[in-house]
C-alpha cells in the first residue's frame, strides 16, 4: 500500500465511526431515556474541555518519535471509552465513556490531518484524497445505519461506533508508514509549549480560527437533533442517513473534483472561507423553518460549502499562518476552537433551544455563521500584509 493509500484506510475507519456517532448519537442517548438538555451536556461536555484536552494532548502527540504512536494509542482510548458509554447503567457513567470517547476521537481527526499533509507535500499526492475516502466512509456509515435501524435495536449505533474504534486502533498500529514528528530528536516539552504560546497571542492567526470556528460550529444543532427533529416529521431512521449521506457525496465532489480545479485557477482558501461563511448563514436560516423533505436535499447538498469548503480554506490558511514546527499545534488550536471550545457551547444550548423551540434552534447557529462571515471579511487585507511581509 501507498502511504496515500494507508492514510485513506485512517480516515475509512475513524469516518466510519463517526458517521454513525454524529448524526445518530442524540438518537442512541435519547433511547436511554436522556432529555435533550442532558444530550446536550454529554454531548457538549468533550468539546467544551478541548480548550484544554486538546493543546495538552498535542503537545503529548509531538513528544513521541513517530506520528503514528500517539494515533494509535488516542484510537484504543476511544474504542473503550466507547464501550464503558455502551455498557453503563447510569447518567454519570455513560457521561464519563462518552467524555473518554469523544475526546479521543476530537483528537485523532487533526492528528491524522497533520500527518496526512506531511505526508502529501513531501510525497506528492493530494491531501483531500484520503481525506475523501474518509467522507465516503461517513456516507456508508450513515446509509448503513439509517437501514439497519429500521429492523435492529438502536444499540446497534454505539456496537457499530466501538467495533470501529477497535479497528482504526489496529490499522494505526499495523498499517501506517513510520512519519517521523520531526526532523532529528522530539523536542523538548517546554519548546513545544513556547511554540503554542507564540500562536496564542498572534491576532491574525486567532481571527483566522474564529471565523473558522464559529462556522464549523454553528453544524451544532443539526449534529445533535437533526435525527431527532426529522423523526417528528415523519422521516424515517432510513431517510435520515440518507440525507446526511447525500450532504457528504456533495462534500466528496468537492474534495475530489473543485478543490483540484480551484488550486489550478488560483483561488485562495479566503475566498473559500468566504463562500462557505454565506451558505451556512443560508442554510441554517431555512432550517429553521422545519422544511419539508424535498427542501432537505437542496439544503444538505450546502454541507459541501458550510462544511467542506470553511474546512478546506481551514487547513490551509492554519498552515499558511503557523511555522512549520507548530503545525500539529496550530492544527490543534483550530480544531480546539472550531470543534471544541465553539460547538461545545453551541451543542450546550442547542439542548434547551430544542426543548423550547423545536427547529427554532436553527437561527442561533445561523446568527453563529454570520459572526464567522463578520470575522473573516477583515482576514483578506490581514493575510495580505502578512504576505507582504515574507509572510511565515
Amino acid at each position: 500500500m501507498t502511504a496515500a493509500q494507508r492514510m485513506s484506510l485512517q480516515y475509512v475507519l475513524l469516518f466510519g465511526a463517526t458517521g454513525v456517532s454524529l448524526p445518530f448519537a442524540g438518537l442512541w442517548l435519547s433511547a436511554q431515556g436522556l432529555s435533550g438538555a442532558q444530550i446536550g451536556t454529554v454531548l457538549a461536555a468533550p468539546m467544551l474541555a478541548r480548550i484544554i484536552t486538546g493543546p495538552l494532548l498535542a503537545v503529548w502527540a509531538d513528544g513521541f518519535r513517530l506520528r503514528r504512536t500517539p494515533i494509535a494509542l488516542l484510537g484504543l482510548i476511544m474504542a473503550l471509552g466507547y464501550s464503558l458509554a455502551g455498557l453503563a447503567d447510569g447518567f454519570a457513567l455513560r457521561a464519563v465513556g462518552w467524555f473518554i470517547g469523544a475526546t479521543a476521537m476530537g483528537v485523532l481527526v487533526p492528528l491524522t490531518d497533520v500527518m496526512t499533509l506531511r505526508l502529501a507535500s513531501r510525497l506528492g499526492f493530494t491531501f483531500a484524497r484520503p481525506r475523501g475516502m474518509g467522507s465516503a466512509a461517513f456516507v456508508v456509515a450513515n446509509i448503513g445505519m439509517g437501514v439497519l435501524l429500521l429492523t435492529t435495536p438502536v444499540d446497534g449505533i454505539i456496537v457499530w461506533i466501538v467495533v470501529t474504534s477497535f479497528a482504526f486502533a489496529a490499522a494505526a498500529i499495523l498499517a501506517l508508514p513510520p512519519e517521523p514528528v520531526a526532523d532529528g530528536a522530539p523536542v523538548l516539552g517546554r519548546e513545544r509549549f513556547r511554540g503554542l504560546g507564540r500562536l496564542m497571542v498572534d491576532p491574525v492567526f486567532l481571527t483566522t480560527i474564529f471565523a473558522v470556528g464559529a462556522v464549523q460550529a454553528a453544524h451544532a444543532f443539526q449534529y445533535g437533533f437533526s435525527a431527532i427533529l426529522w423523526k417528528a416529521q415523519g422521516i424515517s431512521e432510513a431517510v435520515t442517513g440518507q440525507l446526511w449521506a447525500f450532504g457528504v457525496v456533495v462534500e466528496i465532489a468537492l474534495m475530489w473534483l473543485f478543490e483540484p480545479w480551484r488550486r489550478r485557477v488560483g483561488i485562495g482558501p479566503w475566498s473559500l472561507l468566504m463562500v462557505g461563511s454565506a451558505a451556512a448563514v443560508l442554510r441554517w436560516g431555512l432550517m429553521a423553518l422545519a422544511p419539508p423533505l424535498w427542501l432537505l436535499w437542496p439544503l444538505q447538498a450546502l454541507h459541501a460549502l458550510t462544511f467542506a469548503a470553511t474546512f478546506l480554506a481551514g487547513v490551509q490558511l492554519v498552515e499558511r499562518l503557523s511555522p512549520p514546527d507548530t503545525h500539529t499545534a496550530a492544527q490543534m488550536l483550530s480544531s480546539v476552537l472550531s470543534a471544541g471550545v465553539l460547538i461545545g457551547l453551541a451543542t450546550a444550548v442547542s439542548g434547551p433551544l430544542y426543548d423550547r423551540f423545536g427547529a427554532g434552534g436553527y437561527w442561533a447557529m445561523a446568527a453563529l455563521a454570520g459572526a464567522g462571515l463578520l470575522a473573516a471579511i477583515p482576514l483578506r487585507g490581514q493575510l495580505a500584509r502578512e504576505r507582504g511581509r515574507g509572510g511565515r
